[in-house]
Parts: structure tokens; sequence; C-alpha cells
């Protein structure tokens, strides 16, 4: 098997390719190894696309190195391929969907990730694109934008624009105009809603549990949709969002809708943005749909 590193040049403050260089030089499979550091938004999923098209036979195990960003590209770029597997050595300011696996610690061994065993898991399909992780939207978008903006500003993640974004939306977004209908059920027939998330995984913003129950192998895409509330019973509930104790607490169930569908369809006024892995969207109408083992994914033993 072949094994190829796609770093992100400014992961781990800029050392990511510094910090795979020294690891390998302590493997015996470093001769099986190469790197490729991303030089745009894009080319990771490019490289991958054209490298295994050249060759179509050959083993290979594409590691990514960065954030969700970073994988959610080499993801893309992998899907449907039978002889490619991914994996993920984090080293971003995110790296929200391995936490299901049991996060960042299990996946800092290089060499147990070039030894790992691969296993189908699904992706979120929507449109040309695929998602590993979430793709959700409302009160999340707005916090997700502000994200970006901070990583535009600073050239790199930042953990605190989470909390940033979360002051933001708190200002501007505790009321949103979309519908979502999953397998034909419409949720939310007034059109309104705080947030709602479409999920393969079950973690957001670095430590929110919002899909709690989704599993990335099992042919479902969860769906939590939590209905427009005061700013005050925000605050009282996000501890149990944050712990991802929402579904069952009873002082919840007035406000959120949960369902697992194959098909998720979304509406949205004019200029309607979601949020793709992190990635900012603007679509007022689009479709989610599951895309059952379609990527090969390594996670350590």
């Amino acid at each position: 098997m072949k094994y190829i590193f796609i770093i992100n040049p400014k992961a781990g403050q800029g050392k990511a390719e510094e910090d795979v260089r020294a690891a390998l030089e302590t493997l015996e499979e470093k001769e099986l190894c190469e790197l490729y550091i991303t030089k745009q938004e894009g080319d990771a999923m490019m490289y991958i696309t054209d490298y295994c098209k050249e060759h179509p036979e050959e083993e290979i195990r594409f590691i990514a190195c960065g954030g969700d960003g970073t994988l959610n590209e080499v993801c893309n770029g992998a899907a449907g391929k039978e002889n490619v597997s991914v994996t993920c050595y984090p080293c971003g300011s995110g790296n929200d969907f391995i936490k299901i696996y049991g996060g960042a610690e299990k996946f800092s061994d290089i060499g147990k990730l070039l030894n790992a065993p691969a296993r189908k898991i699904d992706l979120l399909r929507m449109k040309d694109r695929y998602a590993d992780n979430v793709i959700n939207f409302g009160f999340d978008t707005t916090v997700a934008i502000t994200i970006n903006e901070e990583r535009a500003r600073t050239g790199k993640g930042n953990k605190n624009a989470y909390t940033k974004g979360v002051v933001r939306a708190l200002m501007t977004a505790m009321k949103n105009r979309f519908t979502v209908i999953a397998d034909g059920e419409v949720l939310n027939p007034d059109g309104k809603g705080l947030l709602c998330t479409i999920a393969n995984g079950q973690y957001v913003g670095g430590s929110f549990r919002c899909a709690p129950k989704s599993e990335p192998d099992d042919g479902w895409i969860d769906v939590c949709l939590i209905r427009p509330i005061s700013r005050i019973r925000f605050v009282q509930i996000l501890d149990t969002y944050t712990n991802g104790k929402h579904l069952d607490d009873p002082k919840m169930q007035d406000i959120i809708i949960y369902r697992r569908a194959k098909s998720v369809e979304v509406k949205g006024p004019a200029g309607f943005a979601c949020s793709l892995d992190g990635e900012i969207i603007y679509d007022r109408h689009f479709t989610v749909e599951i895309a059952p083992g379609i990527l090969n994914f390594a996670v350590p033993e």
C-alpha cells in the first residue's frame, strides 16, 4: 500500500509538515510514504481525484493532515473508490468528525494510522459535494460565517472564534426562516427554526455534541431541528445541548424535532446559507441524501 499525506501548510501552527516528516523517519514504512502540500482551497480534492485516475489499480491510503476542512476535501476525492482508504492526522483548529471514534489522541500516532483497519462509512451527498460530518444552518451558519471570517483575518483557525460566533448569532440569528422535509414529512410547517443539523457525525464547533445518536455507518441521516427560543432559554439549555443530552431531556421536548431519514430537503429564502463541514454554501433549495458505505475510513485500534 502507498501512503500519501495531504498536508494543509497552515495546520499545526505551520508545523504539520515538519511533524509528519519527523515521525516518518522512525517508521519502516517511510519508503512507501509521500507528502503532498496543498496550495489552496480545493487543491486536496483535485489532487486526489487526478492521482486516482492516473493510478486506478494502486492501493492507496490518504492521510488528511489538518482540520475538518482538509478531511472533507480528502473524503470528497476518495469517495467511491474501492482501492482507496482515508484517515486523519489531526493538527487543525477543529477535528470534530473523529471525536465519534475517540478524538484526536486516538489518531495522533502516525504508525498506527498506517496500519489501521479500514471500515466502510456513509457520507452525506449534497448535489456534487459530500459531507463526512454535518450540514447545518440557522444559528450554526452565523457561527460558521464568523469562524471563516476569523480564519481569513488571522490566516489560521482559532478555537475562540466559535465563541465569537455564538455571541454574534445570539444577537442576529435566534429566529431563522427555513423549511425542512425529511423523507416527505415537513418537520416545521411554520417555516421557522433556531437551527437544524443534518448529521453523519456527532460533534460540531469543537465541543458541541449536536447529534448524539448519529452513527456514520448505519445508512441513516440524523436530523435535529430546534424551534425558535428566547435568549434566556438558550442559555438555560446550552450545557444540555453541548453535552449531547438534549434528545432525551424532558425539558427540551417542546422545542426539539428529531428524525432519522434517507433524504432531507431544505428550502430557505433568498441568500440562505448552510455550513457543509464548516464551508459556507449559499443555496436556498437543496436536498441531502445518504450515500451508504461510500468511503473506506481507517480507525486506529
